[in-house]
């Protein structure tokens, strides 16, 4: 069996480090990119649809039957947003999306990018980490084959790579640390792996930390 998978945010960072995995890795036959703006990305793998509103997939989700796995890889930094905007986008986008898509996909496995330090509890003093908290909690919740929260702390960009934000490169240094955390200094690579075998071979939580990336990736 070889996997057919949407991927949506590939014009983000990890979005791109995602589908080049996807593209590099011959377990994957067909990946569909659903973007806001053309990813300028052309491979016989891969096909792309241009949709603007994430909140209401209604009107192109009969072309977005029959796919084995999404990985939800669209996502906004809280920096500068109040909370009410941030949770439009983190919460209120997502579970929009991902329940029109479990109503035609219900074998689907979706792998949702969450982010290290999520308050699952969703009381936390922080608010990214509880709004991240609720979306992961409630995403579990929908009638999808299986949902995989992860939760990976910095990411190394893959060669290549053209959707690399300047904060990125300028901390790209950092991943020297992972001599010393060689679980919490990741590739996207990994990550990317990472999301190909959980959904061949699942894993024994929804909630996949950084720790469990690298573990997942070399199955």
């Amino acid at each position: 069996m070889k996997l057919k998978v949407i991927i949506t945010g590939a014009t983000g960072m990890v979005g791109e480090g995602v589908m080049q995995e996807c593209i590099a890795n011959p377990k994957v036959e067909k990946i569909l990119l659903l973007n806001r703006k053309p990813s300028g990305v052309v491979h016989p793998k891969v096909t792309e649809i241009l949709h603007n509103n994430f909140s209401d997939i209604s009107p192109i989700v009969d072309q977005l039957k029959g796919y084995d796995a999404c990985y939800f890889c669209l996502g906004v930094s809280s920096v500068g947003m109040k909370e009410e905007a941030y949770y439009a986008v983190t919460y209120t986008l997502t579970l929009n999306f991902a329940r029109s898509l479990a109503a035609v996909n219900p074998g689907m496995t979706f792998c949702y990018v969450s982010g290290a330090g999520t308050d699952s509890s969703e009381k936390g003093k922080i608010m990214w980490a509880r709004v991240k908290g609720k979306t992961e909690n409630d995403l579990t919740k929908l009638p999808f084959k299986a949902v995989y929260n992860f939760r990976p702390a910095f990411m190394k960009a893959t060669k290549g790579a053209k959707n690399l934000k300047p904060i990125y490169k300028i901390f790209s240094f950092m991943y020297v640390f992972r001599v010393i955390f060689p679980y919490y200094f990741l590739t996207l690579e990994e990550v990317g792996k990472a999301m190909i075998n959980v959904t061949f071979n699942g894993y024994s939580t929804h909630t996949i930390e950084a720790k469990d990336i690298p573990i997942l990736a070399k199955e």
